[in-house]
């Protein structure tokens, strides 16, 4: 049996930019994802997705044929089944792209039972996707970048993030990912929380909002990759609070939304800002003091400290 494991992501700095060359900082959380592979007699793929309770969310079969994946018929087992046609086109999708580019991959006369697992609710956006597909590149032997590409897309740095155990720097250099571990390790960390906002935002169209709206590139990236290369070596809670809140002004005015902060937490005492597609997922705060009473009367119960998140 083998097994593969992916780092989940959370991106500080950079969100939206990235996708244009900006330097941004991202770091790899503590939660993640798992893929353990058995090989089998028959010639089927049998795919079972866990989530963190160890719950079966997702569960079908494929069918190996002609070295191509396809639809299988569901071997009933005494639980009930959980097939999502979605999930079961994305899983073909990215196992045939997969093979594309490795040829040799699954080809074989074996098949093989498949386990998923996360560590971490489905809904948080930590990267479910990016996870999957780092651990199906590493079992396939090829380049994950280049199987994001063909699949998801996106720029790259959750990718990176699923496979470095430190954070990290991380830009698109003429189109090409380069990712740069860092020694970040802010004085100020027991200040800072990380908030669910109860809602898992769509990157994808996140990201089309942000091309239909974009203008003045040039002057945004160089402001960006700026505050990015000061947060790195801040050393004060304030230096670093008002990094963030130039950084929410510059893509706020860049996308045309209001920042979460004058949208939600307007009385809120510390600096506050959006972590990857504005609207949903995690939010990063400041706080002298832990904020989760805060937060929790304002109806968001998932508050982590930097220490608990970051790997």
């Amino acid at each position: 049996m083998k097994s593969y494991y992916s780092n989940g992501k959370l991106l500080l700095t950079g969100e939206y930019t990235v996708l244009d060359g900006a330097l941004s900082l991202a770091v790899p959380t503590k939660y993640g994802q798992s893929m353990q592979i058995e090989i089998i007699t028959e010639p089927i793929l049998g795919w079972t997705s866990l989530d963190d309770n160890e719950t079966v969310w997702f569960e079908t079969t494929f069918k190996i044929t002609n070295n191509e994946i396809s639809h299988g018929v569901y071997l009933e087992r005494s639980r009930k089944v959980r097939n999502d046609n979605t999930v079961s086109e994305r899983l073909i999708q990215i196992l045939n792209a997969a093979k594309r580019l490795n040829p040799n991959f699954l080809n074989t006369k074996n098949g093989f039972r498949i386990t998923t697992k996360l560590d971490f609710p489905r809904h948080w956006g930590l990267g479910t996707s990016s996870t999957l597909i780092n651990n199906i590149a590493q079992w396939a032997g090829v380049d994950a970048y280049k199987l994001l590409e063909m699949t998801f897309g996106g720029s790259g740095y959750d990718i990176a993030c699923a496979q470095h155990n430190t954070p990290i720097t991380y830009q698109l250099i003429h189109g090409r990912p380069f990712g740069k571990p860092i020694d970040f390790n802010p004085p100020f960390k027991d200040h800072l929380y990380f908030v669910y906002l109860n809602k898992k935002q769509n990157s994808r169209e996140g990201i089309k909002h942000y091309n239909a709206n974009k203008a003045h590139l040039k002057t945004v990236i160089e402001d960006i990759n700026n505050i990015t290369s000061q947060i790195m070596t801040s050393n004060s809670l304030e230096d670093f609070e008002t990094l963030l809140i130039q950084h929410e002004e510059i893509i706020s005015k860049l996308t045309k939304q209001k920042a979460i902060k004058t949208l939600l937490f307007n009385d809120f005492k510390g600096s506050i800002k959006s972590l990857g597609a504005w609207g949903g997922d995690f939010i990063l705060a400041t706080s002298k003091e832990n904020p989760s009473l805060y937060f929790n009367q304002k109806g968001f119960e998932t508050v982590i400290r930097y220490t608990d998140m970051v790997l």
